[in-house]
């Protein structure tokens, strides 16, 4: 797990997950140098599913089925650095809000960029408005999901840009949560309702990136065009000396005065 990954799940056991929290559900838990199930809350029940048998994986699931659990049996979903690799994500996401209970959280983090990377595959990446769509497409098929924050985290070291959203299943005991995620991290394209999307950037964190290296490559080509353009009157006056001086090496005093010259060099080395 990359390091914004793991400390965006951080923040949300630490700022969503009350004392209600007794059962949750990760998809695409096996441990990769971290896992979500590092911040959960003790005592929870906690169940990790993943399409193969690894550290952190309590149970093997079919990515081409329904998950094996039951509807409203889960207080919390999450699912971190899976929906790239999955080829029907928006199915799955239906499947994770089928097993939250009415009121429940669903924690979803999703690459907005970052290498091409097979776990088998590697099919998609999410823009700001991914979470907008997915509780569309749930309204569609006759779940009711709330999309309570979502925003495009600022790469660090490892250079990934998470999207990050979390929802919450209509019904249940109205939310009270501590705060956002996105009012703890550097973050951009923020969803937070109901009010507007904040820190609104037409241009995704690795744009940013590409955007100012090619300013610096243009500032550094015309810095190279200037010097060229330097070097080549330096060069024209460097020929024109040259022509000057085999001029007067070839001249008729040249000749004449070469017995003074010699002389005058010996006078010299004395």
């Amino acid at each position: 797990m990359h390091d914004t990954a793991y400390e965006h799940g951080r923040l949300f056991f630490e700022l969503y997950c009350s004392d209600a929290v007794r059962t949750v559900v990760e998809l695409g838990s096996q441990d990769v140098n971290g896992a979500l199930r590092d911040h959960a809350p003790p005592g929870v029940h906690y169940v990790g599913l993943d399409v193969m048998a690894a550290k952190g994986v309590d149970l093997i699931v079919d990515p081409d089925a329904p998950l094996p659990l039951a509807t409203d049996c889960a207080d919390a979903v999450v699912t971190s650095s899976a929906f790239e690799h999955d080829v029907c994500f928006w199915e799955t996401f239906l499947e994770l809000a089928r097993i939250l209970r009415p009121g429940g959280l669903l924690y979803v983090n999703a690459p907005s960029n970052g290498e091409f990377h097979r776990y088998p595959l590697d099919c998609w990446r999410f823009y700001p408005d991914a979470g907008v769509a997915l509780v569309r497409w749930a309204a569609r098929r006759g779940i009711q999901m709330e999309l309570l924050e979502s925003f495009v985290g600022q790469p660090r070291a490892e250079r990934w840009a998470d999207f990050v959203a979390v929802f919450r299943k209509a019904g249940g005991a109205p939310w009270v949560g501590k705060g956002r995620i996105s009012d703890h991290v550097p973050a951009v394209n923020i969803h937070a309702p109901p009010g507007p999307l904040g820190m609104e950037s037409r241009l995704m964190p690795d744009m940013v990136i590409v955007d100012t290296l090619t300013a610096e490559r243009d500032v550094a080509r015309q810095r190279t065009a200037t010097l060229s353009d330097e070097v080549a009157v330096l060069r024209a006056a460097l020929a024109d000396s040259d022509r000057r001086r085999l001029a007067i090496e070839n001249s008729g005093f040249w000749r004449v005065t070469a017995p003074l010259r010699s002389l005058t060099r010996a006078i010299r080395g004395r």
